[in-house]
């Protein structure tokens, strides 16, 4: 079958998925419980594993492989971001009913984000090979970088794109109803919510910078590294609701992550003279994450306190 017929495949499932989760599901802004998130989480999870069949088909067995680990690591790196999202709405003390829909539109930009950056990246690294080298570098000083981040606090009102939106559009006071948008006076403003979803979106380009070379790392066909990216990221708001009120359990999960975009980046800048296999990846990525994720239930903060 022709590449075109499977990236359509794709492009079906992904805009039914969307349009039967805003559309039929969650049509009202309502709290996600965590219950509720826990099944949507699951959800998410299977048609992701369901969705290898199709990679198997069109990419034979190491693609649907190459898919899993993408997907796995892509996965891993979103949790660090659903700890972003939880400041990012605390700050701004968006109401609990609003976040689902703030993050399904801040989902459609960064589809489009995505594809633009991995598109982008294949084409330099087909081009200019030695750019390999440039990611694992990048993302080397990623994992020592995130060693030391903890203390860092979230400023969303130093960000450039939101201080240059306020220069150009006013901004209402109070969240109305869960619109972006309201017209008062005959004037346009844009609420608050329309403020988060662009400090959601300019943070998913950070997250880019990381989580792009390392799946690229992984693979450099366009079509396992865009759904497997796009998989993890249908599931990631599922994630956020599911994990917000316990990611300080997981108080060693940055160290395992650091890891992770080290490993990754060591496989680029080595990948010229020595092959590191897919099965190999992805057993030290789910077992680093693994790893880090039980050593933080053993040893949670009031135990290393004391």
């Amino acid at each position: 079958m022709h590449a075109y017929v499977w990236w359509t495949i794709f492009g079906v499932v992904t805009i039914g998925l969307l349009a039967l989760d805003i559309g039929v599901f969650n049509r009202k802004a309502h709290e996600v419980s965590l219950k509720e998130s826990l099944w949507w989480s699951l959800f998410w999870t299977v048609i992701a594993l369901l969705f290898m069949i199709v990679v198997h088909y069109s990419n034979g067995n190491e693609g649907a492989m190459l898919y899993l680990t993408a997907y796995v690591v892509e996965r891993a790196l979103s949790m660090d971001n659903l700890f972003v999202f939880l400041l990012i709405f605390t700050y701004f003390q968006v109401p609990d009913k609003y976040q689902h829909r703030i993050l399904f539109w801040g989902i459609i930009g960064a589809l489009l984000m995505r594809f633009i950056f991995i598109f982008a990246g294949i084409a330099l690294i087909n081009k200019f090979h030695w750019i390999l080298y440039v990611f694992g570098v990048i993302l080397i000083y990623s994992g020592i970088k995130m060693l030391g981040d903890d203390d860092d606090e979230i400023e969303p009102e130093k960000n450039p794109v939101l201080r240059l939106f306020r220069k150009i559009m006013p901004v209402a006071e109070n969240y109305r109803g869960g619109r972006f948008f309201i017209k008062k006076d005959l004037k346009w403003y844009a609420t608050p919510m329309f403020v988060v979803l662009i400090v959601i979106e300019t943070s998913d380009v950070i997250f880019a910078v990381d989580s792009i070379p390392a799946v690229l790392s992984i693979s450099q066909d366009t079509f396992i590294v865009y759904t497997s990216n796009i998989m993890a990221i249908l599931g990631l708001r599922a994630l956020y609701f599911a994990l917000a009120g316990i990611m300080k359990i997981f108080r060693f999960l940055n160290y395992g992550l650091a890891v992770i975009l080290s490993f990754v980046g060591v496989k680029m800048l080595v990948s010229g003279f020595f092959h590191i296999s897919t099965s190999v990846s992805l057993l030290v990525i789910c077992g680093v994450l693994t790893f880090s994720i039980m050593v933080s239930i053993f040893f949670p903060e009031e135990e290393a306190a004391d």
